[in-house]
């Protein structure tokens, strides 16, 4: 399909190619629902590259239901989240009567670990920790603090396949993580998500929440004779033709972060100096994190600044999003923000200055120069600033 350069989306599904024949021979195996051959093969790769189980789920969204559940979390609990992040991140655990404290995050957008310190006491239950744009918080750090106080730490991972903490794979250090394998995300089947579960002590119950409460996993182990209902659940598992479109991607996901990372380099390299000149930061990750390539994030000095440059990119029909409204000053969060919890100035300072250019795996090169271009332009009138952007080809990678 021939696509134009001059009309540059945010984000576009993977395509390997061949996910016609790939669907045709999932129907063709007669398993459609979900926990399937191809789930199978799906959580096999990931358990294999994660060292940990893994559980396919229908989103990331259940996949903190889940945690919330195998938390057992009841009203009155207290449960620590960064404000700057996706709202399923707190919702998950509200539903279930949490009262929810939020943190600040630190200027890589991930919880800050000097809040969770003031928040944190014996009532607290849980600490999730987003792993924004493919960094993290230092989770061993965290870690330390909830053993403190006897809380879970809890991963909230589901921008961060592919990238890694301290030499280990992001979603795979707290007591639960979780990916998402949204249509926006690094690698995806629509919707989907996956549960890692590196306390095995929650696997067994795991199963039977994933599965509306009952123990028909045990059932089709040869475990048990019938199955029934033995605990509360829902119905979290991702269906089977969701797990065979997922899963070529899953074997290329090495391929895909690195095709990923020459775009994402390639921004750095050309826009670094223009920007920082103009007073807007490229956000940046972690020392102790390998990145997935998730994200190329700017942030602007004012929300103002940030408002031109969108009408600028958008006039030329490049799509160029802001990220999350802080949780605490949603209409229904500020409900949990306690006055005593104080402001959160990086939070609200990255809803309101935070912009994400277009990345993903099937980008032409000839859209990502014309990006470059569009906003060597702005830059220019807004400083008057004379350069002509060089032409760094980035060479597709064989599929």
């Amino acid at each position: 399909m021939t696509r134009n350069a001059r009309n540059v989306p945010f984000c576009q599904s993977v395509d390997l190619g061949g996910h016609a024949d790939i669907m045709r021979t999932a129907l063709a195996g007669g398993h459609m629902s979900g926990n399937g051959p191809s789930s199978k093969k799906c959580e096999f790769l990931l358990e294999s590259a994660l060292k940990v189980p893994v559980r396919l789920v229908s989103s990331a969204t259940h996949a903190l239901e889940m945690m919330a559940l195998l938390a057992r979390i009841k009203p009155g609990d207290e449960v620590i989240c960064p404000s700057f992040t996706f709202v399923s991140t707190a919702n998950a655990f509200a539903l279930h009567g949490a009262e929810i404290r939020f943190a600040d995050v630190d200027h890589y957008g991930n919880i800050s670990l000097r809040d969770v310190e003031r928040l944190i006491s014996s009532r607290t239950t849980a600490v999730i920790a987003t792993d924004y744009a493919g960094g993290s918080a230092d989770l061993d750090a965290l870690r330390e603090l909830c053993e403190s106080v006897g809380a879970h730490l809890f991963e909230d991972a589901a921008q961060a396949i592919g990238g890694s903490y301290k030499g280990r794979p992001l979603g795979s250090v707290g007591d639960l993580g979780c990916f998402s394998f949204h249509e926006t995300k690094n690698i995806g089947c629509g919707e989907g998500g996956a549960l890692v579960i590196r306390n095995t002590s929650f696997l067994e119950r795991a199963e039977i929440i994933r599965e509306k409460g009952t123990d028909r996993a045990k059932f089709f182990q040869g475990l048990v004779d019938k199955y029934t209902w033995v605990d509360l659940g829902s119905s979290y598992l991702l269906s089977d033709l969701s797990a065979a479109y997922l899963y070529p991607q899953i074997v290329g996901l090495e391929q895909i972060t690195a095709k990923r990372g020459e775009f994402w380099w390639n921004y750095q390299r050309e826009l670094h100096h223009i920007l920082e000149e103009v007073g807007i930061r490229i956000l940046e990750t972690p020392e102790y994190n390998s990145q997935n390539y998730h994200m190329f994030g700017l942030t602007f000095p004012t929300r103002e600044l940030r408002s031109q440059f969108i009408a600028h990119m958008r006039a030329r029909s490049i799509s160029t999003p802001f990220h999350y409204i802080s949780l605490h000053s949603s209409p229904f969060g500020s409900r949990f923000h306690r006055p005593e919890d104080g402001e959160l100035p990086l939070s609200e300072q990255f809803s309101n200055c935070l912009v994400r250019l277009p990345i993903y795996f099937n980008m032409l090169p000839a859209e990502q120069t014309y990006v470059i271009e569009a906003i060597w332009d702005w830059c220019q009138k807004l400083r008057g600033v004379d350069r002509t952007v060089s032409q760094h080809h980035v060479e597709p990678i064989a599929n």
